[in-house]
């Protein structure tokens, strides 16, 4: 809801809904996401889960990293 609210363009892919999720998982995790999902990537970067996103949020610094992404469409 945060992006959306935001007006970014993003993709969600549901990893039990994949057949290669458990493989997906497994490379979450050895990125450093401790419980795999959701796992946030900004530009094909990994940037973290949703607490790194809520506190990217609250600092304002969320909006600067998603337009300099490219992210925003509003």
């Amino acid at each position: 809801k945060l992006f959306y609210e935001q007006g970014v363009s993003h993709m969600i892919h549901e990893l039990e809904e994949d057949s290669r999720g458990k493989e997906m998982e497994w490379a979450l995790i050895r990125l450093g996401c401790r419980t795999a999902v959701p796992a946030v990537f900004i530009r094909g970067e990994f940037v973290g889960s949703s607490n790194t996103i809520m506190t990217l949020h609250l600092n304002d610094s969320l909006k600067k990293l998603l337009k300099d992404a490219g992210a925003l469409w509003l």
